[in-house]
């Protein structure tokens, strides 16, 4: 009963998140399946530490990368990164290659150990809670250094030529 209770309450928000990330509708449908099916299977497992819906953010998260690897068995942590850094922006047009994921994490190589930390533990699927506990910051603070850390390298590649207008 309780995982109906979640799945009509939190599909919507699941399958908006995976279009945010997919670009395909179609992708998304069945990747909310998925979400669901393994949410069922580890819900035992849920403790409680972040909200019911960012535990099936990171569930979609992980079928989104699970998706991509079928795709690409050899999907490196450069696809990933480059992936999670343009996931929440409007660079629809660009197609994954090795050049500029290798330049996204030649940029990050110049932030700090910690703000690199936080953006290679989100891209591996972390939460902010997770991070924060890791750092001894606030989960708050952890997005907001994910954030800005995300939007410097995206705007260091936009100046490069490398981006949209």
């Amino acid at each position: 009963m309780l995982i109906k209770k979640i799945y009509e309450e939190y599909k919507q928000d699941v399958f908006i998140y995976l279009v945010s990330l997919t670009h395909d509708i179609s992708i998304s449908e069945d990747l909310v399946s998925e979400t669901f099916l393994a949410a069922l299977k580890s819900i035992h497992k849920f403790r409680g530490e972040s909200s019911i819906k960012t535990w099936l953010f990171s569930i979609a998260r992980n079928k989104w990368y699970e998706y991509l690897r079928k795709q690409k068995p050899t999907i490196s942590i450069d696809d990933l990164a480059f992936n999670y850094l343009i996931s929440e922006s409007n660079i629809d047009d660009v197609v994954v290659n090795k050049d500029i994921s290798r330049k996204i994490l030649a940029l990050l190589e110049n932030e700090s150990p910690r703000n690199k930390d936080i953006i290679l533990m989100r891209i591996n699927g972390y939460s902010y809670l997770e991070i924060g506990k890791k750092h001894n910051i606030s989960d708050s603070s952890a997005r907001v250094i994910d954030y800005r850390t995300k939007k410097k390298i995206k705007d260091m590649l936009e100046q490069e030529g490398i981006g949209h207008e």
